[in-house]
């Protein structure tokens, strides 16, 4: 099995590949299902290698035909296989109707399906719906997914799990829940994004042997965020070279925020941190990270001396939404710098939209809403359609968080595949925002700092994770995986 590309692409422009292919090379279009059928195949022998009992789920359209074709190379592996059909096998058509003749001719198993089937495979074979879908699942089909999702036996996916949908990674009322998907011809933006992470499971990709010139003539939707290394330091540096973080925020019980974000910059190779947040609290801020520079400030006008040293400024980290944080935020929005603005900085921005060129915002599902005067619902029933309005309306780059996290900037719409649902507690956005701002005093542009920010936060995590388990995961853990992410 292939790697995973970098690119990712809508379902229509994947099939129009698959046509392309069909109609100008001269692939027929039954062998492009049969080395479909062949790589999932390989899969499970791959993922199962002892199992030997399978059941196919089979549809109506084509992706019953890559089903019925593995259906046809288990049994003929001496495996014990039983396709169960939803739906008429006859009112088959094209490709997947000779797949299906080839999988009788060979003595093979059909079982129509009903709801008191007894399901006890080693492996459940999903060639429902594939790709293809976009309406809601019911009937006999929202019951088999239900009957796959209550087996206890290993699930694998062909193209993409059925009941997702594949543009937005949204469930179309109910889905499979898959252990491995294996997906052809190129990358869903959808498997990345939006639900799928609780759906697909493994990804595994197959490019059917289609010529990359035929995938060259689409417009890439979306790139996957890899790796990418920080430069070698010289011997000769110093602080200064690595730039000047300020961070802005902390009101009245909520110091720890900006706390938060002042060790990321300096964990992921910041020269110089400051932190400018209430008085009270300021002298305490650094106890135990006393590397922090912290100052109390009350007033814009206090403000204005830090602004002047800092080479990159993030503003909104427990800023709250009082007089205080409104002052603060008015005299940041001044400057020429640039900016990261987070949470409550968001919110205030919602009230008075306006647009920057040379900022970053990171704004979570219900931040994102208020900023396009919108319901969550809406930013989640198409993020990449939300984080691509939220760039259009305040430009810069934006980071639309959540499971598969999305950077948009003017020209590049991105998705990272790093983190885990550990993350799902107070203080991982503080700690992105002190990441990403660290990055940027580096010398990242705004998207590399943004893409590659949201990368090691997320993979921070996973370590962190893989050490200790995703329950109990606390901001502060990722800090040493931080360092460690950089430094590789």
């Amino acid at each position: 099995m292939q790697a995973l590309p970098i690119n990712l692409y809508r379902n229509e422009q994947i099939r129009e590949s698959e046509q392309l292919a069909i109609r100008e090379h001269g692939i027929d279009s039954f062998e492009l299902m049969s080395r479909a059928g062949y790589a999932v195949f390989q899969e499970i022998i791959r993922y199962c290698p002892n199992a030997q009992t399978f059941e196919i789920f089979c549809g109506s359209s084509n992706n019953a035909g890559d089903g019925y074709i593995v259906a046809t190379l288990l049994l003929r592996a001496g495996l014990t296989v039983c396709v169960v059909s939803v739906g008429e096998p006859k009112q088959l058509k094209g490709d997947a109707q000779t797949a299906y003749w080839h999988y009788v001719a060979v003595q093979g198993m059909i079982t129509p399906f009903h709801v008191d089937l007894d399901f006890n495979a080693d492996v459940i074979i999903d060639a429902l719906l594939g790709s293809g879908l976009n309406k809601s699942v019911t009937g006999h089909y929202a019951a088999a997914i239900e009957a796959i999702n209550q087996s206890p036996a290993f699930v694998l996916a062909v193209d993409m799990p059925s009941g997702l949908e594949s543009n937005t990674g949204n469930v179309m009322g109910v889905a499979v829940k898959a252990d491995v998907t294996v997906t052809f011809i190129a990358l869903h933006q959808g498997l990345f994004t939006g639900q799928a992470a609780d759906y697909c499971g493994v990804i595994c990709y197959a490019s059917l042997a289609i010529p990359e010139s035929i995938l060259a003539t689409q417009t890439i939707s979306a790139v996957r965020i890899i790796n990418q290394s920080l430069p070698r330091r010289l011997r000769c540096t110093h602080k200064g070279d690595y730039g000047h973080v300020l961070i802005i925020g902390g009101e009245h019980g909520y110091s720890g925020a900006a706390r938060l974000a002042g060790e990321a910059a300096l964990r992921v190779g910041a020269g110089l941190v400051s932190i400018a947040t209430r008085s009270s609290h300021a002298s305490l801020m650094n106890l135990n990270r006393p590397e922090l520079m912290c100052h109390g400030v009350g007033t814009a006008e206090q403000l204005m001396p830090l602004l002047a040293k800092a080479s990159v400024i993030a503003i909104g980290t427990g800023l709250g939404q009082s007089n205080w944080a409104i002052e603060l935020l008015a005299a940041v929005l001044t400057l020429k710098k640039p900016l990261i603005l987070d949470a409550d900085a968001l919110n205030l921005l919602a009230r008075n939209p306006v647009a920057n060129p040379n900022w970053i915002l990171t704004p979570h599902p219900a931040e994102a809403a208020r900023l396009l005067n919108c319901s969550t619902a809406n930013i989640q029933q198409d993020r990449f359609a939300a984080v691509s309005a939220l760039q259009e309306k305040y430009h810069g780059t934006v980071v639309l968080k959540g499971a598969g996290t999305l950077i948009a900037s003017s020209d590049t719409l991105a998705v990272s595949h790093t983190g885990n649902a550990g993350m799902a507690s107070g203080g991982m956005g503080d700690v992105l925002t002190g990441v990403i701002a660290g990055l940027i005093a580096q010398g990242f542009t705004l998207q590399e700092a943004a893409q590659q920010g949201v990368y090691q936060h997320g993979k921070a995590a996973d370590c962190a994770a893989q050490a200790g388990g995703e329950r109990g995961l606390l901001a502060s853990d990722l800090m040493h995986y931080l360092r460690l992410g950089v430094n590789k």
